[in-house]
């Protein structure tokens, strides 16, 4: 079984969250919606960066997922690269 983290910076992710369900209907899945933070939009794109990569980290290092989904879009634009 893996555990999949679905990261998001509200709640709009939770439609992906329902299609990953759909196809992982097995495994554990924790979903991070950064609502703290949100929106996104209105932030640097260094800042962007620096809280993608703190709940990647938190995802990876203290949940222990074995895939992290990105279900924001503009953290995808931003940050993506480095959250590889």
């Amino acid at each position: 079984m893996r555990t999949i983290g679905v990261f998001d910076s509200g709640v709009g992710g939770v439609s992906v969250l329902k299609e990953i369900l759909k196809y992982f209907p097995h495994d554990n899945i924790i979903y991070f919606g950064d609502s703290l933070h949100a929106p996104y939009g209105e932030r640097s794109i260094d800042e962007i960066r620096k809280l993608c990569l703190k709940v990647s980290d938190f995802l990876v290092f203290n949940k222990k997922v074995d895939a992290v989904v990105v279900a924001c879009n503009t953290a995808t634009g931003a940050a993506i690269d480095i959250m590889k």
